[in-house]
């Protein structure tokens, strides 16, 4: 067969599809799994973590760059998947046990190893998966028994394949807890089915970090509206010199509330897409109701749907009050321009009036230098006319003065006037 010319990514793009693929899990089964935060945790962190587990049991460690990894360290199995915002580690053991969470897969994992994981926990939880049969077929003594009692959350899953049961509770021992019967579960679907409950409640919580912003956000909008009808109020009274302040405290109160919108945005649309997969993995588990047990479904709707609705109602608050500061900021600046175009009318108008005096007093003052410009240059007229006259010239002084007057004058005039027309051509070319 021919060879063509691939596309640089497309090795990449196709494997995407089967990244962080899921572990095929038999039954019995216990599993431990954490999930945390790697905002401050850098991926070389991360990686060399995961390598001095590998360099202990002489365990071919991931290449690096890689963002999961799966291997079996002979006591357990461990999973690492590196996501953009957390970091997932699950641990399983197969064989038969007494108490899932009494014998946790954790148990098994170095101990010392453990207390370096490098980011906070967001998630930690225990799962057991055991066959139905072994298992107690009353729910009050599920709950008793694995569950100290706490009223359960759960489902058939997988058209009825098994049943899973949980409280969504933290217990002592710092972990929530899983607990899910395989009736005719396979091994891929049981697999799959433990990593959506657990995405289920990583992600359950990843959309809760939001909520607390929002509750913090709440008081903050409420006194930025309040202090936006205020500025409104008064520039309906406002004088012309109150307006320059007036625009000053709402420019103050948009840098504001711009700076929460910059701090809460990604949080609040994160949040929004983690519930998005919630949904999604709920719907992938394909429950179907147990009689006196809440389903996921429900439970989700019941909790985590009106922290969402708080979180889109702030969100929705602070764009709409940001555009109430800018429809205000902007019929502030109208008036703020109208009034600077009435001044500058008024300027324009004084000045048309100072020219007008500058015109009349240049003219007054071409009229004054044209008698004294014709006065002294008579003046000179008359001392020369004298002069000739003592050397024998029959010159009437008098009268040469009298006839260079107006020749003088005319002259003078004439002059100025042209000089004027130069001077405002080349005014007029700048």
């Amino acid at each position: 067969m021919p060879r063509f010319p691939n596309h640089p990514q497309r090795v990449t793009l196709n494997d995407e599809a089967h990244a962080r693929p899921f572990e095929a899990i038999r039954s019995p089964a216990r599993l431990s799994y954490l999930a945390y935060l790697n905002q401050n945790v850098s991926y070389g962190d991360d990686y060399q973590w995961i390598c001095e587990l590998c360099q202990r049991y002489d365990v071919l460690p991931p290449v690096s760059g890689a963002n999961h990894f799966a291997a079996d360290f002979g006591a357990f199995r461990c999973k690492w998947a590196r996501h953009s915002e957390f970091t997932g580690i699950t641990f399983t053991r197969h064989g038969e046990f007494r108490d899932p969470f009494n014998e946790p897969a954790l148990l098994h994992v170095p101990e010392d190893w453990l207390k370096k994981l490098p980011g906070e926990v967001l998630t930690a939880v225990h799962a057991g998966l055991e066959v139905q049969r072994l298992l107690p077929d009353n729910i009050d003594e599920i709950a008793t028994e694995y569950f100290r009692g706490n009223d359960l959350i759960g489902a058939r899953i997988g058209g009825g394949a098994g049943a899973v049961f949980t409280d969504f509770r933290v217990h002592a021992d710092g972990f929530s807890r899983f607990l899910i019967s395989d009736t005719h579960l396979g091994a891929r679907q049981a697999g799959r089915m433990l990593q959506r409950l657990f995405e289920i409640d990583t992600y359950r919580m990843l959309a809760f970090l939001a909520l607390p912003l929002a509750k913090s956000l709440s008081p903050q909008l409420s006194d930025a509206d309040r202090e936006l009808t205020a500025i409104t109020l008064q520039m309906s009274n406002a004088a012309q010199e109150d307006e320059p302040l007036l625009l000053d405290q709402l420019t103050k109160l948009a840098a504001k509330i711009e700076a929460s919108l910059s701090a809460s945005d990604y949080r609040f649309s994160a949040a929004h897409a983690y519930y998005s997969i919630v949904e999604r993995r709920i719907s992938e588990l394909r429950e179907s109701r147990m009689q006196g047990m809440q389903p996921f479904r429900e439970f989700m709707e019941r909790r985590l749907t009106p922290a969402m609705d708080t979180c889109e109602s702030i969100s929705r608050r602070q764009r709409m009050l940001a555009e109430r500061i800018d429809r205000a900021s902007d019929l502030l600046r109208t008036r703020v321009d109208i009034t600077r175009e009435q001044q500058n009318q008024q300027l324009l108008e004084q000045m048309n009036k100072r020219s007008q005096l500058q015109l009349r007093l240049q003219e007054t003052v071409e009229g004054l230098s044209v008698a004294a410009i014709t006065y002294y240059s008579v003046g000179l007229v008359g001392y020369a006319s004298k002069g000739l006259k003592s050397l024998g010239v029959p010159l009437n002084p008098d009268m040469a003065m009298g006839l260079a007057i107006p020749l003088i004058a005319g002259s003078v005039w004439y002059s100025i006037r042209a000089m004027r027309k130069v001077v405002a051509q080349e005014m007029g070319h700048h």
